[in-house]
């Protein structure tokens, strides 16, 4: 069931009620059951799959860029998608320390992704679905994606794997 966040319908009595902390998205199960956060509903989904590595060191590092992920790179990259793009936020309307701290976390993909072809080395992760999600879509948030061409291939290949179309 889509949910609109930029009008309060995470507010509503409803939807407290699914989830407390007022946050989408969440997932229902037909016995009643409810998990909230995104990264949380991946891990569920995609436990025993290839996308959780078997390999502890590896599967910990995965848990390393999601974590990350909704530390340093979903706050300043979605929040500036969501402002520009969708709200229709002008660049002056805009807090500039969410442009700064989005090229560095845009920096710091582009460090890891030349010297490996996926966050996890060679093989694609959860990491890798959960960090494409808004880094393949920057570009709406004013983020200059020419200044990352490891990120850049790296959006095409895991978009790729997943069978995405490119991102407009």
């Amino acid at each position: 069931v889509e949910v609109n966040t930029f009008n309060g319908e995470t507010r509503t009595p409803e939807f407290l009620k699914l989830n407390p902390a007022g946050q989408a998205p969440v997932i229902v199960y037909a016995d009643g059951r409810v998990l909230a956060q995104s990264n949380a509903i991946m891990l569920h989904l995609a436990d025993g799959s290839r996308l959780v590595p078997g390999d502890a060191f590896a599967r910990a590092k995965m848990f390393e860029w999601m974590f990350w992920e909704q530390y340093s790179h979903e706050p300043t990259i979605a929040v500036r998608i969501a402002r520009k793009h969708y709200l229709g936020m002008s660049d002056a309307e805009l807090d500039p320390a969410l442009l700064t701290k989005g090229h560095a976390a845009l920096a710091r993909l582009e460090l890891q992704l030349t010297q490996t072809s996926y966050l996890v080395g060679q093989d694609l992760t959860l990491a890798d679905v959960a960090l494409v999600a808004y880094t393949r879509v920057a570009h709406r948030g004013g983020f200059d994606m020419s200044q990352y061409p490891a990120v850049r291939a790296w959006v095409s290949r895991v978009e790729a794997d997943l069978g995405l179309s490119a991102a407009d």
